[in-house]
């Protein structure tokens, strides 16, 4: 990726967090502790583990061995790093000031951290490194995804935009990703995924002859790969056993494997 196309992709991350604080920037009290579909997460976790990613985001970003420093030392207590992965909170401490204002602060400091690198510049993270284009389109995924527990758990409906197409890009390759989390060795078998932009666009991945093929809507497809709804649920068509078993176990996000919701979880909301 060239450097105009790269700062193309720090716009579009930009945009996806200032949605997102559209929708809650004028929030009560109480609409704050309003239930998301995230079990045990209100719309205020939601925002703070935002935040929280965002302040590891800066730090590896601006000081990569104090963040493989502390990493090291959250993962070194599993039973910390658990409880830490449950609240959402990955051992950072929200200010007194609240989670947005503390959101806002670190989403900016990544904002321009990301600025002063190259796209092809090496970042740590809680997997594997990845360039600075990864890192940023990670960014995008993450807060349209917890963006869309906020907006489920509000009633509010997001339009989907052509910055879905990060979400798509990381949901197919991360299927590599998501076999070694669970000690699953990958199929031989390609898989092709054609999926409906927002504007009728197609965007494929995979050969043109692979057998096993996975065609819906992308907004289908993001949200199985974000684990935000259950594959039954979208209008996903799947086709063969290779393509199944990936899409069985899609995750887009880094960390330890989990599942897909329930079907019809939203059904209640």
């Amino acid at each position: 990726m060239d450097r105009e196309a790269y700062e193309a992709l720090l716009a579009d991350v930009e945009d996806e967090e200032r949605e997102l604080d559209a929708v809650v920037a004028d929030l009560d009290g109480s609409e704050w502790d309003t239930p998301t579909p995230a079990e045990g997460w209100t719309v205020r976790d939601q925002i703070a583990h935002l935040a929280a990613t965002e302040t590891w985001a800066a730090c590896s970003l601006t000081t990569p061995d104090v963040f493989r420093a502390r990493f090291a030392e959250l993962v070194a207590d599993p039973e910390r790093r658990a409880r830490q992965v449950e609240t959402g909170l990955l051992g950072c401490v929200p200010p007194e000031a609240g989670v947005l204002a503390w959101w806002r602060e670190q989403r900016a400091a990544t904002l321009a951290a990301l600025a002063d690198h190259e796209p092809s510049d090496r970042v740590p993270w809680f997997g594997p490194d990845m360039s600075a284009v990864s890192f940023a389109t990670a960014r995008v995924m993450e807060t349209w995804a917890h963006g869309q527990d906020v907006a489920d758990a509000l009633g509010v409906e997001r339009g989907p935009s052509a910055r879905l197409r990060h979400v798509a890009e990381i949901g197919v390759r991360t299927r590599g990703f998501v076999y070694a989390s669970r000690d699953m060795p990958v199929p031989d078998a390609a898989v092709r995924v054609e999926l409906t932009g927002p504007r009728g666009e197609v965007w494929t991945w995979g050969p043109d002859d692979a057998t096993d093929r996975v065609r819906g809507s992308a907004l289908a497809w993001c949200l199985v790969v974000t684990q935000r709804r259950n594959p039954a649920d979208t209008d996903l068509v799947v086709e063969g056993d290779a393509a199944r078993e990936w899409v069985a176990i899609a995750q887009a996000f880094a960390g330890p494997p989990t599942d897909h919701r329930p079907p019809d979880a939203m059904s209640s909301k």
